[in-house]
């Protein structure tokens, strides 16, 4: 009795080894990246979406903001030269062929030459406000981006639970295969809401510093400017 009950066990203790052993040698599905974002169900759409928006506007802002920011170390010392030359048309010609927001103010300001000096400050604030504003174009996007990607995600989120708690209300118990679809969608949607919120975010933080650099540049050098205008003998 005692023998055969050993060998029972024993057997037993065999066919659980077999089962670890072939479970174990099995070779598991890869779970690829792109499988991976289709779990997360239609709420990946409007993420994707907004990704792209993301990504186009900041190279396109980038590459015009980089472009308005080209060195023009010399230009005020040129323009100071020309001025206190008296040659007028010189310093127009100059800042026509240099085709940046500078000199665009700069432009404006030497038209106003012989007027008041308010005149000559109201021209270039106005002027320099509307190149600031140009480079500012649909910067403020990419802040909307960065706020509504963690919502869809979380929207993703709701939507996972909800999809948990049907299939349990239809199959009537709680099983990792019955949960898991709902948990792909909750954890997939709000990881990529979050990342593409994040990375617009600093995207955004990039372009403004560039402008606030702009924007420096330009004051100061409007300030010379006028500076230049009221030297004695102008």
């Amino acid at each position: 009795m005692i023998t055969l009950l050993i060998q029972d066990t024993t057997k037993a203790l065999q066919d659980t080894a077999n089962a670890v052993n072939q479970a174990v040698t099995q070779p598991q599905p890869e779970l690829h990246f792109i499988d991976l974002l289709f779990k997360g169900g239609w709420v990946m759409i409007p993420l994707a979406f907004l990704a792209f928006l993301a990504l186009i506007i900041f190279v396109e802002r980038y590459l015009t903001i980089k472009k308005a920011t080209k060195d023009e170390s010399n230009l005020m010392g040129q323009i100071r030269s020309y001025i206190q030359s008296g040659n007028l048309d010189g310093a127009m010609s100059l800042l026509k062929n240099n085709n940046s927001p500078l000199s665009r103010m700069l432009q404006k300001g030497l038209k106003r030459i012989g007027r008041p000096i308010k005149d000559i400050e109201g021209a270039i604030e106005n002027v320099g406000k509307l190149e600031v504003s140009k480079l500012e174009k649909n910067i403020s996007i990419l802040g909307i981006v960065a706020g509504i990607a963690p919502m869809l995600g979380f929207v993703g989120t709701i939507v996972g639970v909800i999809t948990i708690f049907h299939q349990v209300s239809i199959k009537g118990a709680i099983e990792i295969g019955t949960i898991s679809g709902g948990l792909y969608t909750k954890m997939i949607t709000s990881a990529t809401g979050l990342i593409i919120g994040i990375i617009a975010y600093v995207l955004y933080h990039i372009l403004n510093i560039m402008v606030e650099k702009i924007i420096l540049k330009m004051e100061t050098d409007a300030i010379d400017f006028i500076d230049l205008l009221e030297e004695p003998g102008k």
